[in-house]
């Protein structure tokens, strides 16, 4: 009997996954001999090609569940590290880069407010600033506090909720206040900058479904801009005290909670800007290996993609500290992709991000998509996975099935900070 489309759907999906978990793990396999990170001639020029993450890795108490480079708020070590931060850009400066988007990731950016302020006026002195996304969580967020990042330019806020049930909070170690007084926080942000996102966590191993469908009720009640919603993804390195402290994490219930977010969301109003990413209208995101094909990262154990090389910073900061004094960029690891492995991270990243556009494939590779990766979009069409339009877009069949390859292609690169740490 032929295979149904469902089924088929469904097999091309697990078949994707395995082949984004495979590719990533290849990831982890980086040399310690690396060469200069060098911007191409041609582009030197410009400042829309490349985007730049800043990687701020304190926070004021440590989430149990974060597998991102982070540490305690020390103040000295932070005021140290934003001097070096300033280093490392212009490292690059010297080297012919110029950037015009930023995303500052963490940690908890927002941490040392005044240093953060002054940071963003060196990168304003320096470099053309068009646009800037930052993260932080409510504990962070007053009305003094908004009033300084709107003046600095922020445009995109992305606060880390997790979740609204105080319960599942308290479960998962969260102690940076209530789900009320999150609320509260993300009213108080809302309609002052472009874009509001709000974070949330799901499949925590104590998380129900029930639970869940509680906090995007509450979203939605709110009216933000956008929310994105993160499988939990622990680091190798950390999974097994994570499920030592908690439970196992069963990566089963997936799409059964994904099934609600399509249904809640997708269906009720907001656009899929990503796999994870639902907005209102057109908004900013936080992908910025989506939004842009070459990306720098600097700052304690942040990554870099430029033409195929994959670089990884030292994620230690008094290393990061002997490199950065030296004069030396804090590069600990590297790896070259195969023209398949570019070929397949660029396709999987922007179908991640909903479409591929035939045209700046063709810009990136010099020829045309369904050339080059022939087989496999052809095994996406048959599956229902992505259609044809003016681009390459993922069906709402593919929206369904798209969290099973998501986790892949977001780990080996995003996700890597806590990949290795």
């Amino acid at each position: 009997m032929a295979m149904t489309n469902d089924k088929l759907t469904t097999t091309a999906a697990r078949f994707a996954g395995y082949i984004t978990r495979r590719e990533g793990r290849k990831f982890l396999q980086l040399s310690d001999k690396f060469p200069e990170p060098m911007a191409p001639q041609e582009k030197t020029e410009r400042d829309d090609w490349a985007s730049l993450y800043i990687h701020i890795p304190f926070c004021r108490t440590l989430c149990p569940f974060c597998c991102f480079n982070r540490y305690l708020l020390d103040e000295v070590k932070a005021r140290r590290y934003f001097a070096n931060l300033k280093k490392e850009v212009e490292f690059y400066i010297q080297r012919g880069f110029r950037f015009s988007d930023f995303y500052f990731g963490g940690g908890t950016p927002t941490v040392l407010m005044d240093e953060l302020l002054e940071f963003i006026n060196f990168l304003k002195k320096n470099l053309n600033v068009k646009r800037i996304s930052m993260e932080t969580t409510h504990r962070e967020i007053n009305p003094e506090a908004i009033a300084a990042l709107k003046k600095a330019g922020i445009n995109r806020l992305s606060i880390g909720v997790q979740s609204f049930d105080n319960d599942l909070l308290k479960a998962m170690g969260r102690l940076v206040g209530s789900g009320e007084e999150a609320k509260e926080k993300l009213k108080m942000a809302q309609g002052q900058f472009d874009t509001v996102n709000a974070d949330f966590t799901f499949n925590f191993p104590t998380q129900t479904i029930t639970q869940f469908g509680k906090d995007i009720a509450a979203f939605k009640e709110l009216g933000l801009d956008q929310a994105t919603f993160y499988p939990l993804t622990p680091s190798p390195h950390k999974k097994s005290k994570l499920e030592r402290q908690f439970s196992k994490v069963d990566n089963s219930r997936e799409k059964d909670f994904y099934d609600v977010i399509l249904r809640e969301l997708y269906e009720g109003g907001y656009k899929a800007s990503t796999a994870w990413c639902f907005s209102r209208s057109d908004r900013l995101i936080d992908e910025y290996i989506i939004d842009y094909d070459d990306y720098v990262g600097v700052g304690a154990g942040s990554v870099g993609f430029l033409n195929g090389d994959f670089f990884v910073n030292t994620f230690s900061l008094e290393k990061y500290d002997e490199l950065i004094s030296s004069g030396k960029l804090p590069i600990m690891s590297w790896r070259r992709l195969s023209e398949r492995e570019h070929l397949r991270y660029y396709m999987l990243t922007k179908l991640f991000g909903m479409s591929l556009d035939p045209q700046k494939f063709r810009q990136r590779f010099g020829d045309d998509a369904n050339r080059k990766l022939w087989w496999e979009l052809m095994f996406f069409r048959i599956s229902g996975l992505v259609k044809d339009n003016v681009q390459i877009e993922v069906t709402p069949e593919g929206y369904a099935h798209n969290v099973c390859y998501a986790e892949g292609i977001l780990r080996r690169s995003k996700h890597f900070k806590g990949a290795v740490y």
